[in-house]
Protein backbone atom coordinates (compact mmCIF):
# COMPACT_ATOMS: atom_id res chain seq x y z
CA UNK A 1 0.00 0.00 0.00
CA UNK A 2 1.20 3.38 -1.12
CA UNK A 3 1.44 6.90 2.05
CA UNK A 4 1.68 9.93 0.79
CA UNK A 5 4.69 11.23 3.45
CA UNK A 6 5.09 15.27 3.51
CA UNK A 7 9.12 16.75 4.68
CA UNK A 8 9.05 20.18 5.38
CA UNK A 9 12.87 21.39 3.78
CA UNK A 10 13.96 24.79 4.11
CA UNK A 11 10.27 26.01 4.15
CA UNK A 12 9.50 24.12 1.45
CA UNK A 13 7.28 20.97 1.25
CA UNK A 14 8.12 17.65 -0.50
CA UNK A 15 5.30 14.88 -0.63
CA UNK A 16 6.28 11.50 -1.89
CA UNK A 17 4.80 8.22 -2.24
CA UNK A 18 6.27 5.36 -0.63
CA UNK A 19 5.61 1.68 0.52
CA UNK A 20 4.29 1.17 3.69
CA UNK A 21 7.15 -0.54 4.70
CA UNK A 22 9.92 2.51 3.96
CA UNK A 23 7.30 5.32 6.30
CA UNK A 24 9.45 4.11 9.73
CA UNK A 25 12.81 4.18 7.72
CA UNK A 26 12.07 7.31 6.32
CA UNK A 27 11.14 9.54 9.48
CA UNK A 28 13.72 7.46 11.42
CA UNK A 29 15.88 9.98 10.97
CA UNK A 30 14.20 13.02 9.47
CA UNK A 31 11.40 14.94 11.76
CA UNK A 32 7.88 15.11 9.49
CA UNK A 33 6.07 17.11 12.02
CA UNK A 34 8.78 20.15 11.71
CA UNK A 35 10.78 21.95 9.64
CA UNK A 36 14.25 20.44 8.50
CA UNK A 37 17.11 21.74 7.07
CA UNK A 38 19.92 21.04 4.94
CA UNK A 39 21.98 19.95 7.16
CA UNK A 40 19.24 17.78 8.99
CA UNK A 41 18.74 15.69 5.71
CA UNK A 42 22.58 15.28 4.50
CA UNK A 43 22.75 14.10 8.61
CA UNK A 44 19.30 11.54 8.12
CA UNK A 45 21.36 10.26 4.42
CA UNK A 46 24.64 9.90 6.13
CA UNK A 47 23.23 7.83 8.95
CA UNK A 48 20.98 5.67 6.53
CA UNK A 49 24.22 5.32 4.00
CA UNK A 50 26.47 4.14 6.91
CA UNK A 51 23.33 1.66 8.10
CA UNK A 52 23.51 0.23 4.72
CA UNK A 53 27.14 -0.23 4.52
CA UNK A 54 27.46 -1.63 8.14
CA UNK A 55 24.09 -4.39 6.77
CA UNK A 56 26.04 -5.23 3.86
CA UNK A 57 29.31 -5.84 5.32
CA UNK A 58 27.61 -8.04 7.36
CA UNK A 59 25.86 -10.12 4.64
CA UNK A 60 29.11 -10.21 2.67
CA UNK A 61 30.56 -11.80 6.12
CA UNK A 62 27.56 -14.51 6.02
CA UNK A 63 27.78 -14.95 2.41
CA UNK A 64 31.47 -16.19 2.76
CA UNK A 65 31.01 -18.00 5.16
CA UNK A 66 28.55 -20.23 3.31
CA UNK A 67 29.91 -23.18 1.38
CA UNK A 68 30.48 -22.33 -2.65
CA UNK A 69 28.83 -25.16 -4.74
Amino acid sequence: MENKLTFHINNMAYTIEVDEILVNELTKYLDINKNNSTKDLLAAYIRMTQEHAMLKRDLELLSDKIPRL
